[in-house]
């Protein structure tokens, strides 16, 4: 009986442990590897709520080793993460541990400070990212390294894997419609760690006057770009699930017109509809809820499309899918009012509202940007950090 419970124990041991040798290792975890780099230094990170390593926050475990932490940086959405998006996020203190907060959305503005950066030697980057052109905080993170690169700080990020990390799609972002939205001339989906994109702005002088950012990355463990990478915390109020993450190059689209994409409901960037569009079996009506206090067609039935029973494989398929905003776009017929100038700060180009005026199919439109995604795969492949 006792070497039966020993032969238990030990297959237990070994399944625990080949478990663990699988799983996806985030690289705050790999603490050996960068604590090392923080001895002595006054160090500020950038992050939020998604900045866990196992069940504990970067901030309190850099705390608790006994690091000086002199400022946190704040993207879109605030440190706690619980801002709606675009909403003012003001300079605060963290009440656990006393260290100030400087937002950089709505705060201190697009790059902190003199002050700011006069308070620390070196950077943190740890943040849960989407890998869309258009999702802020890769924005923020280039601002910091222009920063960094003018003030002679180092940065140090701790990598996170892209859970749209497994393709590329979209047009490469014309730079006449650079904004907060788009920051750098890459694809909707450039399917690319913030390591990577970090070592790419370096690497392909993307920075103002050339400049470039002494940037040390600590890889993820166990991922490659066809890893399906399903995050642990919702990294903004808007996006609460897989699904929503997926969805979203195709849905956030919707930003740019009157149609909603289901913020105020519980299932944002998974649906649209619109109160005059006519023809479906689908309904549903936005409240003023956390994190979309006042959503697109508030307290207004719409009538749409609910996207939440298409499967992931689907999805993948399909990649960015245009579908979706033409069909809204024909039922609602409201010729130029449908679009809004957001709409090339988004899409990245002129060509694609034109098109879709033009009626246009999904795929025809599509065909327009394959060598975009081509080229871009070959310029961003001597900064991949991890096999495709």
């Amino acid at each position: 009986m006792k070497k039966l419970s020993i032969i238990i124990i030990l297959l237990m041991t070994t399944i625990i442990a080949f478990a663990q040798s699988d799983r996806v290792i985030v690289g705050a975890e790999s603490t050996k590897e960068y604590f090392p780099i923080l001895k002595n230094k006054r160090i500020a990170i950038m992050s939020n709520h998604t900045g866990m390593v196992g069940d504990e926050h970067l901030l309190d475990l850099l705390i608790r080793n006994k690091f000086n932490v002199v400022a946190i940086f704040s993207p879109e959405h605030g440190f706690r993460g619980d801002a709606d998006a675009g909403e003012h996020v003001s300079s605060s203190i963290d009440e656990k541990t006393g260290v100030p907060i400087r937002s950089l959305y709505g705060g201190e503005g697009q790059k902190p400070s003199k002050e700011s950066m006069d308070m620390f030697d070196l950077l943190i980057i740890d943040i849960q990212d989407v890998g869309l052109r258009f999702y802020t905080y890769y924005a923020t993170m280039v601002r910091l390294m222009d920063a960094c690169a003018e003030d002679n700080k180092k940065m140090l990020i701790l990598d996170r894997p892209n859970p749209n990390g497994h393709y590329v799609d979209g047009p490469i972002l014309d730079m006449k419609h650079k904004s907060g939205v788009g920051w750098l001339p890459i694809p909707i989906v450039h399917g690319m760690t913030l390591g990577e994109l970090a070592l790419m702005t370096n690497g392909e002088r993307w920075l103002p006057q050339s400049r470039v950012c002494d940037v040390t990355v600590i890889k993820c463990k166990n991922y490659t770009h066809q890893t399906l990478y399903n995050v642990p915390i919702p990294p903004s109020p808007n996006l609460p699930n897989m699904k929503s993450i997926y969805l979203y190059p195709s849905t956030c689209l919707f930003e740019a017109t009157p149609v909603s994409l289901g913020r105020g409901t519980e299932f944002p960037f998974q649906v649209y509809g619109h109160p005059n569009m006519l023809g479906y079996d689908f309904s549903f009506t936005p409240k003023s809820v956390s994190g979309a206090k006042n959503p697109p067609q508030l307290d207004r039935l719409c009538h749409g499309v609910d996207l939440r029973d298409i499967s992931d494989e689907e999805i993948f398929k399909k990649g960015i899918d245009l579908s979706y905003i033409i069909d809204a776009y024909n039922n609602l017929n409201l010729d130029d009012h449908f679009f809004r100038p957001f709409f090339e700060k988004l899409v990245g180009v002129d060509y694609i509202r034109k098109m879709i005026m033009e009626g246009k199919s999904a795929d025809e439109i599509k065909a327009m940007w394959t060598d975009d995604v081509e080229k871009f795969k070959q310029q961003r492949r001597p900064y991949l950090l991890y096999e495709e």
